[in-house]
């Protein structure tokens, strides 16, 4: 099994709508809200990398967010591994302490 934590920033207006929306997904769990700064930590659990690759594209689809970054992943042993960073994931390929995007900046 695979879990993954990840940082969502939501569009303005949008933190309970988009908390609703996450809850919704398989595999998520909305774990903390910050509401000041309209932002939310998830937790997701998946049987594959792959899973959570696909988990991190259907939170990115929301309507109601605007940046979403996995800051921490952990994986069990997975018989499909990836050869490279998925390209679709690339914007994410910065550590958190090195590349932040603009709209999780205080």
């Amino acid at each position: 099994m695979n879990y993954s934590g990840i940082v969502v920033a939501f569009k303005p207006g949008e933190l309970q709508a988009g908390i609703q929306a996450l809850n919704a997904l398989p595999g998520m769990e909305v774990y903390h809200v910050d509401e000041r700064n309209s932002r939310a930590v998830v937790v997701q659990e998946a049987a594959s990398v792959h899973d959570e690759v696909d988990g991190m594209k259907a939170i990115k689809e929301l309507p109601h967010v605007a940046y979403a970054a996995m800051v921490y992943h952990y994986f069990a042993e997975d018989e499909q591994i990836y050869t490279a960073f998925p390209r679709e994931l690339e914007e994410d390929a910065c550590s958190a302490d090195v590349c932040v995007p603009e709209v999780l900046r205080e």
